[in-house]
């Protein structure tokens, strides 16, 4: 059995997917810039495969380098830090990110982006050698087979990270179970030898640190009013205060924290989102709140406030903790009102997935959800947030607007001197006058983020130039890869499948919008993101099982009702989906966004199947992802929902050329 072709690649699949989702994660832990480049590691596993997959027929033997390569950039993640590597900034101005503002970037432009380079260049040549297994493989087996087997180990490595996920387990579990399965492929001493360095490696580099869904989380003693310090992916993060602490710094503390709960009328309900480790909990039961919903995403960080907190507000029966997105709480909770809707410090060092330019907290922060919020303060309540912005003055004059926007009322603006933030009241009937106002923010014109352009960190009139040489250097990597790989094949159909290139691009960027369109309507949670990638992997292998099947229909039929249901999906947006009750509105989500991507499974299976070099057009299919992966980019300007439109436009370019060159649309 484990030297069947089927099983065998069923194997590699599962490998490159748990190892996909594994390096992703751990370079973004081990490299903070990393953190906010996921979408781009993506791409450098995308790129390895696809080039990887056209050469498996040719050289085979690619994937006995696999685990020597993974082994070397194990011990450059391992020891990132000692090689000055962790604090990489990446060398653009447009976007803030934490810990790297105020970083003088631009006197290391080239030097940055060759680093990064060179890490994706490595991270790519890891797929490479693993694609070339599955190339090989596909060679050995009727097409649409290997599709199957392809698709079958995907779907049981996303299942089996996400379970790594559920039990919290440290990077050595999630490498072993990525690697382990790599032996089958490649029976030799190096291979086994590369892989227990890789877990090794894994196991230096924990140090102590816990590992949450989201984060790597170090927890450290503090001093004085500070109980605990708590960094995420190498960032500052969260204070664990001590407000009785012998320390002058503590009556401050305790006065910062106590302002969103002095200024109500009535002291019966408080929500608050991003509660983390307690520090606004624990202030709203100081000041006599009967209940207090507090709401965190990150169940470990939440964990940790239970277990360090020194006032245990969360032992406190008043409190009721929420393990949730706070926009689906905002969503999900119609008629509840609150006297205080309390926005805790509530920001993101990690993205959102590794498909998308997003970060966690994006649809936090919008128009349309803070609109939601304020629909939950009770009369004589006040909705507050509390934010960072030290080295981002843009992203104060941003909340500002976007409160104008959402209630139609000025918001008080504070500054928060002890913690370099700003917080922003907006008063329903309660008396904002204990607040000492700062001066009006600048109403020079920003653009307001909204679920469709939701980029908060945006920094606006800025050029995204390392963004742009970023995805130069992916471009160009990837057309030299790609004439390497094919040679003169290139440009013609021996070996080279446009057909499927441009599918490749369309579909990433259809999956893309299902998963931040569905998170709209579940929550943008980790367990989320799983369930929607392993939905598509289960609606392409059933659309797969009935092609292989032999259930015969025209793919001119097929793409005009994919064209429709890319078209309802544009039109019909989330947020109208919002507004029904939550079982029609996420059954029809589900819908619009399962539609475009089963039938152009259907389409997909049934060009596969008729190839005459399957591994070639999967290749060609997977460095069409590459593309769409550079083109998601593109919604920092145009915005998400246009999105959709550039994957119409990839996939009538697959259409004319599918004519073009059989000369009829015909699925097999």
């Amino acid at each position: 059995m484990f030297r069947r072709p089927f099983f065998l690649l069923a194997a590699s699949t599962f490998s490159i997917l748990a190892l996909e989702l594994t390096l992703i994660r751990w370079m973004s832990q081990q490299i903070r810039v990393f953190g906010y480049l996921n979408n781009v590691l993506l791409m450098a596993a995308f790129l390895g495969m696809g080039l990887g997959v056209a050469l498996g027929k040719r050289r085979p033997g690619l994937v006995h380098a696999a685990m020597p390569l993974l082994f070397g950039l194990a011990a450059v993640l391992c020891y990132a830090e000692d090689l000055q590597l962790t604090y990489l900034s990446f060398p653009d101005r447009s976007m803030a990110l934490w810990g790297a503002e105020g970083l003088r970037v631009d006197e290391r432009f080239a030097s940055n982006i060759a680093e990064i380079m060179v890490l994706f260049t490595w991270a790519g040549a890891v797929f490479v050698c693993l694609g070339s297994a599955v190339g090989a493989l596909f060679d050995r087996m009727q097409p649409l087979r290997a599709y199957a087997a392809d698709l079958a180990g995907s779907l049981l490595g996303v299942a089996a990270v996400t379970a790594l996920s559920v039990l919290n387990t440290p990077p050595p579990v999630w490498l072993a179970a990525g690697c382990l399965p790599v032996f089958l492929l490649s029976r030799r001493w190096w291979t086994a030898v590369a892989i227990a360095g890789v877990i090794v490696f894994g196991a230096l580099s924990v140090r102590g640190a816990l590992f949450s869904p989201y984060y790597r989380i170090d927890v450290t003693r503090g001093s004085g009013a500070v109980a605990w310090q708590v960094r995420v992916n190498r960032d500052n993060h969260q204070l664990v205060i001590d407000v009785h602490a012998h320390d002058p710094g503590a009556a401050a503390a305790r006065a910062i924290y106590d302002l969103p709960f002095v200024l109500p009328r009535e002291k019966r309900d408080a929500l608050i989102v991003g509660a983390g480790t307690g520090n606004d909990v624990a202030a709203a039961l100081r000041n006599g709140f009967g209940h207090v919903v507090a709401v965190e995403i990150d169940p470990t960080i939440l964990r940790l406030g239970r277990a360090l907190h020194p006032e245990h507000p969360y032992a406190d029966p008043r409190v009721e903790a929420v393990n949730n997105d706070a926009r689906n709480t905002f969503e999900r909770s119609p008629g509840r009102q609150f006297d205080v809707v309390c926005f805790g410090l509530l920001d993101s060092h990690a993205m959102f997935s590794s498909m998308s330019t997003l970060r966690l907290d994006n649809y936090v922060y919008t128009v349309e959800a803070l609109r939601s919020a304020w629909r939950h303060v009770a009369p004589g309540g006040v909705m507050t947030i509390s934010f960072g912005v030290t080295y981002t003055p843009f992203i104060a004059d941003r909340i500002a607007a976007n409160l104008r926007a959402a209630t139609g009322r000025e918001p008080a603006v504070v500054t928060v001197r002890e913690f370099s933030a700003v917080l922003f009241a907006v008063s329903n009937g309660a008396s904002l006058a204990p607040l000492q106002q700062r001066p009006a923010l600048a109403t020079r014109p920003i653009r307001v983020s909204t679920d469709d352009w939701p980029f908060l960190y945006m920094r606006p009139a800025t050029f995204p130039r390392g963004y742009i040489a970023v995805l130069a250097c992916i471009a160009v990597l990837a057309v030299a890869g790609a004439i390497l790989v094919y040679g003169a094949s290139l440009f013609t159909p021996a070996r080279f499948d446009g057909v499927m290139f441009f599918f490749g691009a369309a579909f990433l960027l259809i999956e893309t919008r299902s998963v931040t369109d569905l998170s709209l309507l579940l929550g943008s949670t980790w367990i989320v993101n799983a369930a929607v990638f392993a939905a598509v992997l289960l609606l392409a292998w059933v659309a797969n099982v009935v092609v292989l099947r032999g259930w015969s229909i025209p793919a001119a039929f097929v793409f005009a009702l994919l064209f429709a249901a890319l078209g309802a999906a544009y039109v019909v947006r989330p947020q109208a989906l919002l507004a029904l009750p939550p079982l029609p509105g996420v059954t029809l989500g589900a819908l619009l966004n399962a539609l475009p991507i089963g039938l152009a499974g259907l389409l997909f299976s049934g060009i596969l199947g008729s190839s005459r070099d399957a591994g070639g057009s999967l290749g060609s299919n997977l460095l069409g992802a590459v593309a769409g992966g550079i083109a998601e980019y593109s919604s920092l300007a145009i915005g998400l929902r246009n999105i959709t439109l550039v994957a119409i436009a990839f996939y009538a370019a697959a259409a004319g050329l599918l004519v073009y060159r059989r000369g009829m649309l015909g699925v097999r």
